[in-house]
Formats: C-alpha cells, sequence, structure tokens
C-alpha cells in the first residue's frame, strides 16, 4: 500500500465545527461529554476521500477499516500475521485445488445508519460482498486494486471488457464465479489456484459496502463511507481533521486473543481480555504534516500514540531501547521490523528521462548510482534504516535480504557512463542531452521539513555528476494523483505490506498495473512474462529465482533502486491500554482503550 516516506504514527486534536449529517461534535447521544473515551490519532499526509474501492494509500486505509468490514482480517497479537475472520463467520472452505472458496457470513451485522435505508436496520448479506467485489472491476471506477482480482474470478474480467467497449458495468446479471447460494453463503470460483486470494479478502479496501448507499451517492461515494465496522464518520473537515463515533448498529464483539511468547503480549491481554469491542467511544484524527508538530505535542500529553518521527529518534531512543527520561514517565515503545520498502522510481513515460535506449537507461542508472544509501539512512533515517536493495522486505514471502544490487553508490561509474553515453558538460559544469539541451531532474517530494532534508539530499546527488536538480511540490493526494497520470519524472516512494507476500511488491511493475500502482509506468513484455508465471506459484524456490529475474531486470533497465527499510518505532502515552503495533494492519484502534482516571486530559 502506497505510503509517504515520511509517515508516522500519532494520536490526539481537539474538538472542531463542520458537521456532516447531523452528529454532535463533541458528544454521542444519551452520553455527557466527561464520560466519553477519546481516542485523538493524527496522521502526517491527507486522507482522500473514503470510498475503499479507490483507496490506495495508508492513511485513508487506517480510517476506512474502522468504518468498513472485510470477509477476513489478521490476528491482533499473531506474528508472524495470521488470517482470521471478520465478516466471515469462520474460516473459508477451500476446494479443488484452490479454485473454490465458500464463505459463511456473521448473522446480525448491520450497516451504520443512513438516511438511504429510510430508518430501518439494513442487515450486511452475501449479495452486498459479491457487488462489492464486482465495484474493482468496473472500469468507471478505476480501481488501484483491481489488481487484487484482475484475471482471477470466472467471468469477471469478461464482465469488465463488456463494460469497456459499452460504457456500462452490469451489476445485474450473474457472474459465474461469484455465486450467492442463500443470504450468509457465498461461493467464489478462481480461474486458476490463487495462493493470496485470503490475504486479498483482508484487505482494508475490501470492506463491504451497500448497493443503495453507492447509487444514492453516485458522483460523491468518497464524502458518504457506510459500512458495518465499529464506527462511522460524523464528521471531516478535508486535509485537516476527521471524526469517528460508535456505530451503534456493531454487533456484540468481545475482546479475546491468544498471546505469544511477547512479554508485553501478556499486558496486552491483561488488559483488554474479555472487553466488547469498541471500547472507545471517539476517535478524533488530525493531519498533521510537520513532524516536530506532533513530536511536541506528544511530549504535552497531547497526542496518545506516536510514530516516532526519525529526525526525533535521538532524543527518543538509545540504540535501540526508549531513553529513560520517557521510560520514567510510563510511556512505553513498539519497536518491529517495518514490512516497507521506499524505492526510487524513475518514470519510463517521462519524454525527458524514460524510454529504453541505451543512452537513456544509461542515464537512469548514473542517476541512481549517485545515490549515495548510507547517507540516507544517516542523514534522514536517523540511523532507524539499513540499505535494502530487494524489492520484496523482510519478513514478507520472497525476502532475500543477501541481494546484491548492481546500483549501489558508485559516482565515479555513474559519472563515467553519462561521459560515454555522450551526456558531456557544458561551461558552467552541467551536463547535456547528446543533442546540446539542458539536462534536468525533476524530484518530486511532500512539503514536511522532512521532505526538505530530502531534497537537500538528491541535489547533493545529482552535484556529484553535473545534473541540475528542481524541486517539485505536491501534497500526498496530489502526488499520488500525478503517479497515476504517469506526470511524476523521479520521486523516493514507499510501499508497506497489504499482505505479507511478495506478490503485494512485485505486482508495482506490473505492466497492466500502470495508472494503479506502477508509479514506475513501466510495461517490459518480457518483465511482465516472467511476472505473469510467478502468480500460479505458491511460495517456493521457483517462484524466488523468478523474483531475483525481475529484481534484477528492473535495475538493469533502470527503472527503479530499492535503496532502504526501516524499523517502525512507536511510543504509547501511560493511560492508553491494549496497544500492540501490527505489522499489517493499518489501524488498531478498535482494539483499543484508554483509562480516564490517569489524568490524560480524556
Amino acid at each position: 500500500m502506497r505510503k509517504a516516506v515520511t509517515m508516522e504514527w500519532r494520536t490526539r486534536s481537539r474538538c472542531w465545527g463542520l458537521i456532516l449529517w447531523g452528529c454532535l461534535c463533541c458528544s454521542l447521544p444519551g452520553q455527557a461529554e466527561e464520560n466519553l473515551k477519546v481516542l485523538h490519532v493524527a496522521i502526517s499526509s491527507a486522507e482522500t476521500g473514503f470510498d475503499p474501492v479507490m483507496t490506495s494509500d495508508l492513511n485513508t486505509a487506517a480510517i476506512e477499516q474502522q468504518i468498513f468490514e472485510s470477509l477476513l482480517t489478521y490476528d491482533y497479537l499473531a506474528r508472524p500475521a495470521k488470517l482470521v475472520p471478520r465478516l466471515a463467520a469462520s474460516m473459508p472452505v477451500v476446494t479443488e485445488q484452490g479454485r473454490t472458496w465458500t464463505f459463511t457470513l456473521k448473522t446480525g451485522v448491520y450497516f451504520s445508519p443512513d438516511k438511504v435505508f429510510k430508518g430501518r436496520k439494513r442487515e450486511l448479506n452475501a449479495a452486498d460482498v459479491v457487488y462489492t467485489l464486482m465495484r474493482f472491476m468496473d472500469p468507471a471506477n478505476r480501481s488501484p486494486y483491481k489488481f487484487l482480482l484482475d484475471g482471477k474470478i470466472v467471468g469477471l474480467d469478461e464482465r469488465a471488457e463488456q463494460a469497456r467497449k459499452s460504457g456500462h458495468f452490469d451489476y445485474d446479471s450473474p457472474v459465474a464465479g461469484l455465486q450467492v447460494l442463500d443470504p450468509y453463503h457465498l461461493r467464489v470460483h478462481l480461474k486458476t489456484p490463487d495462493y493470496n486470494f485470503g490475504h486479498a479478502m483482508a484487505q482494508p479496501m475490501m470492506g463491504v459496502v451497500a448497493r443503495e448507499v453507492i447509487d444514492a451517492y453516485a458522483g460523491d461515494t468518497a464524502s458518504h463511507p457506510v459500512g458495518s465496522g465499529p464506527y462511522q464518520l460524523a464528521q471531516w473537515v478535508r486535509s485537516a481533521r476527521i471524526q469517528l463515533v460508535k456505530n451503534p448498529y456493531y454487533r456484540h464483539e468481545v475482546w479475546h486473543f491468544v498471546p505469544t511468547q511477547d512479554a508485553g503480549d501478556q499486558r496486552v491481554v491483561a488488559q483488554m481480555e474479555g472487553k466488547v469491542i469498541p471500547q472507545i467511544d471517539r476517535i478524533d484524527i488530525q493531519v498533521v504534516e510537520e513532524a516536530q508538530s506532533a513530536w511536541l505535542s506528544f511530549g504535552k500529553g497531547e497526542l496518545d500514540i506516536l510514530g516516532i518521527p526519525a529526525q526525533f529518534s535521538p532524543l527518543a531512543l538509545d540504540h535501540d531501547q526508549l531513553r529513560s527520561d520517557w521510560a520514567d514517565r510510563g510511556v512505553r515503545l513498539d519497536r518491529i521490523i517495518e514490512p516497507a520498502i521506499a524505492y526510487y522510481f524513475i518514470n519510463q513515460q517521462d519524454p525527458q528521462l524514460g524510454g529504453m535506449s541505451p543512452a537513456r537507461i544509461a542515464l537512469r542508472r548514473a542517476l541512481f548510482l549517485a545515490i549515495n544509501d548510507d547517507e540516507m539512512i544517516r542523514v534522514i533515517s536517523k540511523g532507524q534504516a539499513w540499505r535494502n536493495a530487494y524489492p520484496i522486505p523482510a519478513g514478507v514471502a520472497g525476502a532475500d535480504p543477501s541481494y546484491q544490487s548492481m546500483l549501489n553508490f558508485d559516482p565515479v561509474l555513474a559519472n563515467r557512463l553519462l561521459d560515454e553515453f555522450g551526456y558531456h558538460r557544458d561551461a558552467s559544469g552541467y551536463r547535456q542531452y547528446p543533442d546540446g539541451q539542458p539536462l534536468v531532474v525533476r524530484y518530486t517530494t511532500g512539503v514536511s521539513s522532512q521532505d526538505r532534508e530530502l531534497d537537500e539530499v538528491m541535489k547533493k546527488s545529482l552535484d556529484r555528476i553535473g545534473v541540475r536538480f528542481v524541486s517539485e511540490k505536491l501534497k500526498f493526494p496530489d502526488i499520488i494523483r500525478a503517479e497515476r497520470q504517469c506526470r511524476i519524472q523521479m520521486r523516493l516512494s514507499g510501499w508497506i505490506a497489504d499482505y505479507p507476500d511478495g506478490d503485494n511488491f512485485m505486482q508495482l511493475w506490473y505492466g497492466p498495473h500502470i495508472h494503479e500502482n506502477n508509479a514506475s509506468c513501466v510495461q517490459d513484455p518480457e518483465w511482465d512474462r516472467l511476472y505473469e508465471q510467478t502468480l500460479t506459484l505458491p511460495d517456493s524456490p521457483q517462484r524466488d529465482a523468478l523474483y531475483h529475474r525481475l529484481a534484477r531486470r528492473l535495475e538493469l533497465m533502470g527503472v527503479t533502486k530499492v535503496s532502504t527499510s526501516s524499523v517502525r518505532n512507536v511510543l504509547s502515552q501511560p493511560w492508553v491500554l491494549g496497544y500492540k503495533a501490527h505489522p499489517i494492519l493499518p489501524s488498531v484502534w478498535s482494539y483499543l482503550d484508554v483509562n480516564t482516571s490517569h489524568g490524560s486530559g480524556h
């Protein structure tokens, strides 16, 4: 899932005024403000709207996971991550060598109240699941997560192709691979075995929606999220603040998870076992793009949870331990390996840097060779990352920490490549294209102070090889939009695992995913052919060998340089109960509680 490279998790804000549909700003019906349990959460980049089929960024998915529910999810405590039922009453029955998946739904699951339902409680059923899956293949939705279903369900691709020709997706005619057996049972028939289909059904963007809601708010579905999750949207000030309150129709769910051998699990279980989910009445979310603001607020007790911004890790950590001044306050540290990569990409369709001529490939490889990843780790990550050259990070099936990149820092080789392919320096010392035109690289980053540091590091890198640097500053939602339109020339991007399998990362360079997740906008027939072979294979040495060929080809073509992976360091205040950082779930808020007698100000 796409994330802001400098993304951190943060919490706590204040009350505000814009009311979407009649929920009171600071209270729930029949409950005094002083008795409310409130978790205040901040995110480091703006949300992109709350229609799950259109979501591709981590911050938005974190909010949607509380509003909508998918068939499956991940156990809160189990490590490695383990699939468990969510809307499903039990794990699916898988037959025909993995081609047929039968799901049984929980009964008594209701969508949150909305005027569309005209005052009645609307129970979620199997037809809603089928409708939700169809939406991903509707060309009108341009879903960035279409790849989860593309080419997989019998008859669904054909329905999408009909829609492309006619301009209308037929939701009413049956699809052979999507069978509603009765209101609580559905069966999915796949074209070939898919070893990751269960993971696909656990994604936040697979949150089930009601067709009458989508129809009623056609053209503005992102502003009217109605799901069956533990929370519902109460207020939304775009790119500023979001408020969630308990879904009054949420079913009776009890907190019960089996602890691992981790000592912290015993504390979490002791705090939460047997409590009704959710315990927190309201979640207030604020967009805070500057890491310093979040850091200072946490220090004053105004934030409940903080993913430590890298530039402040020396103030919180002594190597990999929490500093005593924080520990003495009762603050806790969760430290996990992030199942994510930070990678540079160059747009292969860009008229200045794209194309597969030897001269353009040499240019792109020279740009990557000029980047000092150790400097990035030291200056930007403050040591809380490591050099990772492989597209699949540690903790994800298919990872290879021993992989040796051919694009490690080597400015001597970079300059030699540029000289050999005719990118000579002009009188000012900067390089030109072979035809004499100025060589300029437009590098896109966000608007935070750390993004400015990224600009400085990149300019220093390009100065080493005599290439002019131009900075393009965009808000994160605008960056995502520009990526899908193949308008970003060069960027340091980030991807965190949606599910713990290498396919979730390798699909980032698959040709048909241009305008979805293929931000490099690369379409190489040989690469696509090799990738398609991996789709029919389980996690195995055979698949790993293909992944190696794919990774090397990306480097040879000068498409991507995988740079680093990082550690996620999360601080939580002593009044936060039940918190444990999860490697896959984008948010765990419904599993938490707060101790209102602790003096936190809640």
